[in-house]
């Protein structure tokens, strides 16, 4: 998803290996001033033809392009924007992971990662804006309001029924109309 210069959101569809080619360029790019297959290929840890490939579907998309004269790669406006709807993804799934569930830093830096791509643009505004409120000092009037908010948090997902997550996981069956 990029949102242009108007903020309209577009989506894009990216795997999860598109999505750490393109980071991959983005942090070459700015540390060495290029990005070459061969150190796209080195970094992942994968042959050049897979880089190859990769990058043409990635140029398909509109989000890498040659620079001109050279074999280097470099992100087009459009790719540009998409990393940074990544990292911002990113760096929003690790706080709520690792900060708000104390998850381990390594687990919850794995989460991030597998779902930075995924997550869609009113999923990070939203957890932005969770994240932003409950760093509020707490006698502000928006803090209390979310606290309140979470005292008074209702689901239609009953979980007091299992005595752990491990419970819970074991009683799931197939609901694909549900979801």
């Amino acid at each position: 998803m990029t949102i242009d210069k108007t903020n309209k959101v577009s989506e894009i569809e990216l795997s999860h290996s598109m999505t750490h080619y393109l980071l991959v360029i983005h942090d070459l790019k700015e540390k060495s001033g290029y990005a070459r297959v061969t150190d796209i290929s080195k970094r992942l840890n994968i042959t050049k033809g897979s880089v190859s490939i990769a990058t043409n579907n990635l140029k398909k998309k509109g989000l890498v392009e040659e620079e001109e004269g050279t074999k280097f790669l470099k992100l087009t406006k459009l790719g540009h924007n998409e990393v940074h709807l990544i990292l911002s993804s990113r760096s929003l799934l690790f706080v709520f992971f690792s900060d708000l569930l104390n998850v381990e830093e390594k687990y919850a830096k794995e989460a991030a990662c597998l779902m930075e791509h995924l997550t869609n643009h009113d999923v990070r505004e939203k957890l932005f804006y969770f994240i932003k409120t409950i760093s509020l000092p707490s006698r502000d009037p928006k803090k209390k309001k979310i606290i309140n908010d979470i005292k008074n948090f209702k689901s239609n997902l009953d979980l007091s029924q299992h005595k752990s997550a491990l419970e819970f996981i074991d009683n799931q069956a197939s609901d694909f109309e549900r979801w």
